[in-house]
């Protein structure tokens, strides 16, 4: 019987993103979303309804989400859902949750704040006369060392290429 296991949210984050790296050295980022439903009770009562999600981000687009991303910014997260059980140490019987592993994002909100604005630049690969991280990207900047301008260029291109591979839809997909 064939089956089908994909998610598509957007919401707000819970808290701040928390990294750690697994023996296999690949980079693990665990964060909240929560979503919020509002919608209209049968007596014309306005009513909201929020669901909080755990989800998971594994390798480069873990490092990406714990650099950009602080608790209350807007994300766009597809992925597929897990489920995990276990017994409960406190003698409490089994226990189980389902989550989010996250495949691919989209960052959301306004363009004025300059973080948010980095981040949205650097997922898009536009480096050209912009800052990231206090860096000029400019590569005839004259006050920096050109074995400087040379890593800095090679970061860049590392953050597109993973970038890029992880980017499978743009803000035009987004159905409002």
């Amino acid at each position: 019987m064939p089956s089908f296991n994909r998610v598509t949210l957007i919401g707000n984050l819970t808290r701040d993103p928390e990294t750690r790296d697994l023996p296999s050295g690949t980079t693990l980022c665990e964060f909240g979303l929560a979503t919020t439903r509002h919608y209209k009770t049968a007596a014309g009562e306005d009513r909201e309804e929020t669901c909080f999600i755990d989800c998971t981000a594994f390798g480069k687009p873990a490092e990406v989400l714990q650099q950009y991303l602080k608790k209350g910014r807007p994300l766009f997260v597809e992925g597929r859902l897990k489920y995990d059980q276990w017994d409960d140490k406190n003698g409490g019987g089994k226990r189980s949750k389902i989550s989010v592993v996250v495949e691919n994002f989209q960052f959301l909100g306004s363009r004025g704040d300059t973080n948010e604005n980095a981040a949205t630049q650097a997922t898009s690969g536009l480096y050209e006369n912009t800052k990231l991280r206090g860096e000029e990207r400019s590569s005839n900047n004259p006050d920096v060392p050109p074995a400087t301008q040379r890593a800095q260029r090679s970061r860049r291109i590392k953050i597109d290429a993973a970038v890029d591979k992880e980017k499978r839809f743009s803000e035009a997909d987004i159905p409002f």
